[in-house]
């Protein structure tokens, strides 16, 4: 039982609109199963942004309890999302002049040169959460892709640099840790969705990733396999529910089934003389919606919510050769799941488009609310907690190999012949950026008590 219980990994999703706690381990063909999911009304979330600390601790708690009684396990960590209108992203070169370029580029190198990017100068109360290197130089020779092992005396790199506020991001830290639960690990959500829905082939031939929400709208673009540009924009599914709410002056609630039920991205589907009827409040007269004037309603804003994020993708340059997106659009998030808004995305965008289910990955008895793209930042997080375990497993394992040979050998030879046949055991691979973040959060987050 502790061997499976170690290899189970529980990802926290904190939405605007619901709180997903989900717990999944990965089956006997390394597919992810899902042993439990809990969610709740988010109710202190606006936008991705915490606004009620005790509102969102109950959310918290609601979720991970239903989590908790559906898989019959104790949750003490996961891994959570981190998002919210706040996120913002920038393009940045930076080099370090090698002391010696007589010897080969080694990881050290690498991190200086990162370390260096972290130390720019950002607007008060922002912090840098991901550097993420696109490409590197070695004395002018360009699009190197790893350079470890070349000689060089100037390392240059370009990265995409990933911007939040702090306090955003410690009030998400400090309601997961009043929930009674510990940080494992913390993943920007649009890097947890594409883990998600997207195959290694879209994201070598170039692909956006848009992930609709309902505070937020996420975007993330890779090309050459690499994560070339993020972005958050501050609308999602719903400011569309508003304006139905507005526009038909009924209630939140009644104007969510709307969009739901009868919602079309595309006005031209419905006849003049489709129309529903909506119950009165508190014996008033039931109000009549044609169903052309709510496709009318929800197709103003999502034409504004798909330009937003197309001038986003112009913005990474996707008209120039060496950047065409080739596998087009992948939709998800709840916002995805909107009648016709595929084929909205591809007339505005003129590029292939499909809709993200999380299921590439999740073993084939996953019920279908599971693969619902609504769940495909949960299944992200899993997803990426389940292989940082599995790292972690690997490193103690050489470590405890390497320790076993070295003592086994110590007992063998003398000391003088051990350093000859066993050069310096380094078992441990590099971290990459976000481990080392995420580990810097936590230590900042411990020290905020």
């Amino acid at each position: 039982m502790e061997r499976e219980r170690n290899e189970i990994a529980v990802g926290l999703d904190i939405g605007t609109t619901k709180i997903v706690a989900m717990v999944g381990k990965y089956n006997e063909y390394g597919k992810m199963e899902v042993l439990g999911v809990g969610k709740s009304k988010s109710l202190g979330v606006h936008r991705g942004v915490v606004n009620n600390i005790t509102q969102t601790i109950q959310s918290i708690q609601q979720a991970v309890q239903e989590a908790e009684s559906v898989s019959g396990m104790k949750i003490a960590d996961v891994t959570v999302g981190i998002a919210g209108q706040h996120i913002r992203s920038l393009q940045h070169s930076d080099y370090i002049t090698r002391p010696n370029a007589d010897a080969v580029i080694d990881e050290d190198d690498i991190d200086k040169l990162c370390n260096q990017v972290h130390k720019l100068v950002m607007l008060p109360g922002e912090e840098i959460l991901h550097v993420l290197p696109q490409e590197y130089k070695v004395d002018g020779q360009a699009e190197i892709k790893e350079p470890v092992g070349m000689y060089g005396g100037r390392l240059e790199a370009n990265f995409h640099v990933v911007v939040g506020q702090v306090t955003s991001i410690r009030n998400i830290g400090r309601c997961v840790k009043s929930s009674g639960l510990a940080l494992s690990d913390v993943t920007l959500e649009p890097l947890a969705s594409a883990n998600a829905v997207l195959s290694q082939e879209e994201k070598e031939a170039g692909v956006a990733l848009i992930d609709i929400g309902g505070g937020t709208t996420d975007l993330a673009i890779f090309k050459d396999g690499i994560i070339r540009h993020t972005a958050v924009i501050p609308f999602g599914g719903n400011v569309i529910t508003e304006d139905i709410k507005e526009g038909c002056s009924i209630i939140e609630k009644q104007a969510e089934l709307l969009k739901i039920k009868f919602g079309s991205a595309w006005p031209g589907e419905n006849k003049d003389n489709e129309i529903v009827s909506i119950p009165g409040l508190r014996g008033r007269e039931p109000k009549e919606i044609t169903l052309k004037n709510l496709s009318k309603i929800i197709h103003a804003r999502v034409v504004e919510i798909v330009e937003q994020v197309f001038l986003e993708i112009k913005n990474y340059g996707h008209e120039s050769p060496k950047k065409k997106l080739i596998a087009g659009i992948v939709l998800t998030g709840g916002g995805s799941q909107l009648n016709h808004l595929k084929q909205l995305v591809e007339y505005i965008t003129g590029m292939d488009t499909r809709i993200g289910y999380p299921n590439e990955h999740l073993a084939g008895n996953s019920d279908a609310e599971t693969t619902s793209p609504m769940y495909a930042t949960a299944v992200g997080l899993v997803m990426d907690s389940l292989v940082h375990i599995k790292k972690q497993k690997k490193i103690t394992k050489k470590e405890a190999l390497a320790n076993t040979e070295a003592t086994q050998q110590v007992e063998a030879t003398d000391t003088n012949a051990v350093e000859e046949e066993n050069p310096r055991v380094d078992m441990k691979p590099r971290k990459n950026i976000l481990e080392k973040w995420t580990e810097k959060f936590k230590e900042f987050l411990d020290n905020a008590e």
